[in-house]
């Protein structure tokens, strides 16, 4: 349940937003440029409670418990009553919104009689359904599932139930749907971005994704985190908005939190690949804005307005970030977050309401077959499949651990058919990366070897245990080295990962908007007394649509691509990762639950006393990659 990276981790804060300008144009604002002040609004508006409102005959459930509890007061925007069902799974509460539109979130506040396992579903007709949110393992409260990256229409928003998690029936205080109608096709100036699909590189969570800045939504006051987008801590990153159609363009509007971009591009494509500047602010403009630097608490946004000195056509519209804007952090000294954006407006004609959002990938075809597989039956280790890792080289110090990782036949070998990692004390003895270690351990991974996407990941593993030992075995996307990428975008996978426990271990899953302690994990506890120190099989199945963990064939944790990016963040597992094995000593993750700070962090004299006797390793029997295709 801890970073496992050797890229410094990033804390989520504010981020900016992107939407840019090219060299030599100037900028006004028009009043004419300017929505009107119900359009402003309409992004804050429950369009449930508003259909409800207008036709109390717009709700319907399946049935109530009575007439105390009937579906209108699911709806009636008083959070003391409740619609509750009869005591049956399957019950269902729907609402016709009276038109169609884009749904951009749902919100269920659960009473105590809440659903263990229910699905969203969404209609055109009241007939045909389509699931965009489904929940498993439901824990009542307060959910919002945002639909971001789905394409969701909908005249019609049902929760149908599943399961009941109490013998009870289900019960909701209230059922919340935002959403707005998509910017036809005009020959009229208008604002052709609103409620169309946005997209960027890289999103800090689900409550700050691309679709906000096309919503139709702002504070007056350019303040707090409502309705906007967020990058993470780099420069390089853009937003943007498909029009639907070839489109003519005079202004973009760009309605900025308080982390704007101090200098951006304004460009535009046909294609959504090939990209054309038309604007970039003048470099005295930059220089006033890099100038404007105030405490993260008294900063305020700002509003672009760019108007083209002659129109521009294209479909796409983005802003892409070059320069993030500095904040007194404390004063004097300065620090920079990401890129904020509550609203991107594109004004002109064309335009065209059927942009959609793709269809999200489905599960592969085909059977399972073996890609990669070690069994370290040979005489040493197969450098051929594997890299060995290597403190101040191949990495640098992460998570406060206090090993060094070394290239030893002590520390990585081969017996009796496993590949054995261990750990050694030698006070002072290792220099490595700049730094001093007191141990030494190993780790090997196969980046460069044997990168890949999807499949079935497999280890039988028998691990050391005593306080601070934290042997490993994960998956790390490919690209973390990429400095436009880094962790945790590039995604990380943690098959199994212990801390010394020896009646448990851990999986986790880590990303933008769900890294570190606020990981997507479970812990696991061995049936029928079983031990880390014994033999078990430890794995993970990733598929387009989600993760399965499992250990000794025994289901550990389900995680959902769709109930991931509905409530956490972007699903960043698409691409390449590599197999990582490794044994850690203390640091942030042990160092959690053993409340360990001293003689090292995480790491007690008593672990340390078995170190410095020998024997502390973990061991590896197998190691297999099966992927279909």
């Amino acid at each position: 349940m801890s970073s496992r990276t050797p890229r410094t981790l990033l804390t989520a804060l504010t981020a900016l937003a992107l939407l840019a300008a090219v060299p030599t144009l100037t900028t006004a604002t028009p009043a004419a440029a300017e929505p009107s002040a119900a359009a402003a609004a309409a992004w804050d508006t429950d369009r449930a409670a508003t259909a409800y409102a207008a036709d109390p005959a717009a709700v319907t459930a399946s049935a109530s418990e009575n007439a105390g509890t009937a579906p209108g007061f699911a709806f009636d925007g008083d959070g003391g009553t409740r619609w509750s069902s009869d005591f049956t799974d399957g019950a269902w509460i729907r609402v016709d919104l009276g038109t169609t539109l884009r749904v951009d979130r749902v919100t269920l506040d659960w009473e105590a009689a809440y659903g263990k396992r229910y699905v969203l579903e969404a209609s055109t007709n009241g007939t045909d359904w389509t699931p965009f949110y489904t929940e498993t393992a439901g824990t009542g409260g307060s959910v919002t599932a945002h639909t971001y990256p789905q394409e969701v229409r909908a005249r019609y928003v049902r929760m149908r139930g599943i399961e009941r998690a109490t013998p009870y029936g289900y019960s909701l205080y209230s059922f919340k749907v935002h959403g707005g109608e998509p910017a036809p096709a005009s020959t009229t100036r208008t604002n052709l971005a609103l409620n169309h699909p946005a997209y960027s590189n890289v999103y800090q969570h689900a409550g700050n994704s691309p679709a906000f800045v096309t919503d139709g939504g702002r504070p007056a006051d350019l303040k707090g985190d409502a309705t906007r987008w967020s990058s993470d801590w780099n420069a390089d990153r853009w937003v943007s908005v498909d029009l639907g159609a070839t489109s003519s363009i005079d202004t973009v509007e760009l309605y900025w939190e308080a982390a704007y971009a101090v200098d951006y591009e304004l460009q535009v494509s046909d294609d959504n690949r090939t990209w054309r500047t038309v604007y970039r602010p003048s470099a005295d403009e930059v220089a006033a804005r890099r100038a404007d630097v105030e405490s993260p608490g008294e900063a305020t946004g700002r509003h672009d307005t760019v108007r083209l000195p002659q129109p521009v056509t294209g479909r796409y519209v983005r802003m892409l970030g070059k320069e993030r804007r500095s904040f007194y952090n404390p004063a004097p000294a300065t620090a920079q977050f990401g890129y904020s954006l509550y609203e991107f407006e594109v004004w002109g004609t064309g335009g065209s309401a059927a942009a959609a959002y793709p269809a999200l990938p489905g599960e592969q075809s085909g059977t399972y077959r073996t890609t990669f597989f070690d069994d370290f039956t040979s005489a040493a280790l197969d450098r051929g499949k594997w890299r060995v890792v290597r403190t101040g080289t191949e990495m640098g110090s992460v998570n406060g651990e206090s090993q060094a990782y070394v290239d030893s036949a002590d520390k990585i070998r081969l017996e009796n058919g496993a590949l054995v990692l261990r750990a050694e004390h030698c006070k002072g003895c290792t220099k490595a990366g700049g730094g001093t270690y007191d141990f030494t351990s190993g780790r090997i991974d196969t980046n460069t070897k044997f990168d890949f996407t999807y499949g079935r990941v497999s280890a039988r593993m028998k691990l050391p245990v005593g306080d601070g030992f934290w042997p490993a075995f994960w998956l790390l996307g490919s690209n973390v080295d990429d400095p436009s990428v880094s962790w945790p975008a590039s995604g990380e996978t943690d098959i199994m990962e212990n801390i010394g426990y020896g009646d448990w271990t851990s999986s986790a899953l880590h990303g933008p908007g769900y890294s570190a302690d606020g990981n997507i994990g479970a812990r696991q506890v061995y049936p029928g007394g079983g031990r880390a120190d014994q033999w078990h099989t430890y794995a993970v199945e990733w598929t387009p649509t989600g993760m399965t963990f499992s250990v000794d064939d025994r289901v550990v944790q389900e995680t959902s691509r769709n109930k991931l990016e509905s409530t956490r963040g972007a699903w960043v597992f698409d691409h390449d990762q590599y197999v990582i094995l490794n044994l850690a000593l203390g640091g942030a993750y042990p160092a959690g639950w053993n409340q360990v700070t001293s003689p090292y962090w995480g790491l007690p004299q008593s672990s340390v006393d078995r170190i410095a006797a020998g024997g502390v390793q973990a061991e590896v029997d197998w190691v297999r990659v099966e992927q279909k295709g």
